[in-house]
């Protein structure tokens, strides 16, 4: 009998639908960032709206450059030492090949580098929510550069990079629990605990002044959040991507529910504010575990994200850290619950063979999510607060207090978000209130 022949795997080639999806879902992405904006855009006061704005946009420029320049060649090159990658052919992205698929998919490298772009973005813009209406634009914008330089690119290549520690650990984070939501949210408290507190905290109210501009941007989010999480299987063949695109949906809808049902039986209301920010716990939570659960998994994550992360959103008060946005409540808390959560319920039949403890895995995943969670968490914590610590020392973080009362869109940008003197505003506007009252005043003396 002759010898059996053996024949070698065909090797991917391009896939057109693959190639369309994954651009389609990293526009999705791109969106997410000016969703972002309108989202923290409309939680501020009037007078923050702009540079509320302005810190998020500005993440698209600052954020793409450096992508291009060395970030990619340090998230996703070669290996060095499990921390670090580093690919000199990458560096300007001038030697990639237009059909040079990326090792393993079906897709570009340059559909794939332009997609994890979008995530990189986004990262440091996440964390302009704890600072709202005290940061000094300029001081904003160095502390992106450096902070995506030597805290994303490195944690982006632990998680996903090939040789990176927590990736070959067997951590799982499907779309960002770890890289994004954690890494942004200890950023944050890095920050907010060396720039301190707004002028005013629990003293003045601070109001949300657009309602519905949070509602949009949530909104706006949750739409391009599909494109964040079922892209992340860069591919459309086996329908894992499609998994996860029903568990985002089906947690953000669990943690909006129960959001809102805390917020009711909490403090007697359900509100916008809750919905929307319910939603966007959901969908933190999930981003890490979405391919790992089954849809009734993804219920339960949502559930318990949507409370844990509205209790959380209350700790600033009593311990005295002003996260405005609450960034540390929502997406710190959110992406340590989702990321943990793999450890009970990832049910073996999604993106891995993984099981958790509630389907006979025991705790093995458990600890190697913790170690994934609070490695991160620990290194963008210090990392950052030293970085606002350098700046705040030698270019100061924060503007004057005479700037932050009167107003940072006007000290910082030279604008205002709202032109009312075209609508009776201004100082026509105050002229006529006062002589109404005193019209009324005078016919009271009279009578």
């Amino acid at each position: 009998m002759a010898p059996a022949i053996t024949l070698a795997a065909e090797a991917p080639k391009l896939s057109a639908a693959n190639t369309g999806f994954m651009l389609i879902c990293s526009a999705l992405v791109m969106l997410m960032t000016p969703g972002l904006a309108f989202f923290y855009g409309g939680m501020v006061r009037v007078k923050s709206t702009l540079n509320m704005l302005m810190m998020s946009f500005i993440s698209l420029g600052i954020v793409t450059i450096l992508w291009v320049l060395y970030g990619f060649s340090m998230a996703f090159g070669t290996d060095s030492g499990s921390l670090i990658g580093w690919n000199s052919d990458w560096v300007g992205l001038g030697n990639i090949g237009l059909t040079e698929l990326w090792p393993g998919y079906t897709i570009p490298v340059f559909v794939f580098l332009v997609f994890q772009l979008m995530f990189a973005i986004i990262t440091p813009a996440l964390i302009s929510g704890a600072l709202a209406d005290r940061v000094k634009f300029s001081a904003w914008a160095l502390f992106v550069a450096l902070w995506a330089t030597v805290v994303y690119f490195p944690v982006a290549h632990w998680v996903w990079g090939t040789g990176g520690w927590a990736f070959e650990l067997g951590v799982i984070d499907f779309a960002g629990g770890t890289a994004v939501h954690i890494n942004a949210g200890a950023a944050a408290l890095g920050v907010i605990l060396v720039i301190g507190k707004r002028v005013g905290f629990k003293k003045d109210p601070m109001r949300p002044h657009s309602l519905p501009l949070v509602m949009l941007g949530a909104g706006l989010l949750w739409f391009g959040w599909f494109g964040f999480n079922a892209g992340s299987w860069l591919g459309n063949d086996d329908g894992v991507g499609a998994l996860m695109f029903v568990n985002t949906q089906v947690a953000t809808a669990a943690a909006m529910l129960a959001w809102l049902a805390y917020e009711k039986i909490r403090h007697g209301a359900f509100t916008t504010l809750g919905a929307a920010s319910g939603a966007v716990a959901g969908l933190v939570a999930i981003t890490p575990a979405g391919g790992a659960v089954t849809p009734l998994g993804a219920i339960a994550v949502g559930v318990i994200a949507g409370v844990l992360c509205a209790m959380a959103v209350g700790l600033k008060y009593k311990f005295g850290y002003d996260d405005s946005l609450d960034v540390v409540g929502v997406h710190l808390v959110g992406g340590v619950v989702g990321s943990l959560l793999i450890g009970f319920f990832a049910s073996g039949k999604g993106q891995s063979e993984v099981e958790g403890l509630f389907y006979g895995g025991g705790l093995t995943q458990f600890w190697k999510q913790c170690a994934g969670v609070f490695a991160v968490l620990a290194y963008s914590l210090i990392v950052s607060a030293l970085l606002a610590f350098i700046l705040d020392k030698t270019m100061g973080m924060r503007v004057t207090e005479d700037d932050e009362v009167a107003g940072i869109d006007q000290a910082e940008h030279a604008e205002t978000a709202y032109d009312f003197s075209g609508a009776g505003g201004g100082a026509a506007k105050t002229a006529a209130v006062a002589a109404a009252v005193a019209g009324a005043e005078s016919k009271k003396v009279d009578a």
